[in-house]
């Protein structure tokens, strides 16, 4: 009788087959259900009740005439004092958007490049020993020496990266190095970065083995097993979720415009703290445009990966 391949637990370990079922919901539904009680105690903890959703005096006044300029966006500028040399509102809201792709498209490359080395290290595909060589060698002494080591150190910085959510990244890099373009893009590429390289690793990990057990059968070496058969059974999907990220990573270039940052989250502000409604709801539809663009387009290449 064939026996099946054990999970991995972590690096260098070998984990059960399964994890077994307890009770008539099983782990999963166990899990769930504890974390809706968490969520009840929680707030139960923090004293929050339905009296607390009462608007404020003045506030349905407020939410009514921003919601109702909704249907009618500025295209001129709604400021009582308009320099004469001051460019059309929808020119600004062009140039904020393509700042905002620009700076959303330099982080996300960088992070791609960050997730990738962070991805491969913190995989336990990468260091594991399939047993086929014996472990005999440059790799499989590599592998026995410092694997544990490597991919443990991978996994804390993936954490740590994660940890610190990019605003206060951002206000962090404000006081470091001011307020200019690269200050932005690193506080965006760093958690995302973190997020990327711990997807990747487990996309690499659940890829199908049979391919890569039998190169490593014939002699290949463990770099040729993971560049020829679990990156390419990984790709699509590795793909697809980068893309995913892209679009998260517009709206928080968008969002870093609160900063300061030369991003339709800056004219946002303004325009908002003005009451100048009308242009909130410009620079709002030009941030949905961008990410129905962005959508659009990673779908179509999507489809052409996955196909």
């Amino acid at each position: 009788m064939r026996s099946t391949p054990s999970k991995k637990t972590k690096c260098g370990a070998m984990g059960p087959d399964a994890i077994p079922r307890q009770g008539p919901l099983g782990m999963r539904g166990a899990v769930l259900l504890s974390l809706v009680a968490a969520g009840g105690i929680s707030l139960g903890y923090l004293g929050v009740a339905m009296s607390d959703l009462t608007p404020s005096s003045g506030g349905i006044e407020t939410a009514w005439k921003f919601l109702s300029r909704a249907a009618s966006p500025a295209f001129v500028s709604e400021a009582r004092f308009v320099p004469v040399d001051a460019p059309p509102l929808i020119m600004i809201a062009l140039d904020a958007a393509w700042n905002t792709l620009l700076t959303g498209a330099a982080a996300m490359g960088l992070s791609l490049v960050m997730g990738l080395v962070l991805g491969f290290a913190a995989s336990s595909a990468w260091w594991r020993n399939p047993g086929v060589d014996g472990g005999t060698g440059l790799d499989g002494a590599l592998r026995h020496s410092v694997a544990p080591a490597i991919c443990a150190a991978s996994r804390l910085l993936i954490i740590l990266m994660r940890s610190i959510h990019e605003l206060m990244w951002a206000v962090l890099f404000l006081a470091a190095i001011g307020l200019n373009n690269l200050a932005a893009v690193i506080a965006i590429a760093i958690p995302y970065a973190g997020t990327l390289a711990k997807i990747f690793s487990e996309l690499i990990d659940e890829a199908p083995r049979e391919s890569a057990d039998s190169l490593r059968s014939l002699g290949a070496s463990g770099v040729q097993t993971y560049c020829v058969a679990l990156l390419p059974r990984a790709l699509p999907d590795l793909v697809a979720y980068a893309f995913y990220r892209f679009e998260c990573v517009l709206r928080s270039s968008a969002i870093l415009g609160f900063f300061g940052f030369p991003t339709l989250g800056l004219y946002i502000r303004q325009s908002f703290n003005a009451t100048n409604y009308g242009e909130v709801w410009t620079f709002l539809y030009a941030l949905f445009a961008l990410v129905i663009l962005a959508d659009t387009w990673s779908g179509a290449v999507r489809k052409r990966v996955l196909a």
